[in-house]
């Protein structure tokens, strides 16, 4: 049976933490910026954790 493949579009924008959590990158961040405030963009910084079912759905395309 052939190896089933990764996903490379999801497997560039999340991460796995080697407990198995899955972070994404925040939303609201990509452009437009000059019209937020500086605390919203400095929260919006880094990562935050995916919820726990789209993590199974998530983790089943990066298994490869």
């Amino acid at each position: 049976m052939p190896k089933q493949k990764t996903r490379k579009s999801v497997a560039k924008r999340v991460k796995i933490t080697a407990k198995g959590k899955v972070l994404r990158t925040t939303a609201s961040r990509g452009h437009l910026l000059t019209g937020k405030s500086r605390k919203r963009k400095r929260q919006l910084r880094g990562s935050s954790p995916l919820s726990a079912a789209d993590r199974r759905r998530v983790l089943s395309q990066i298994a490869g």
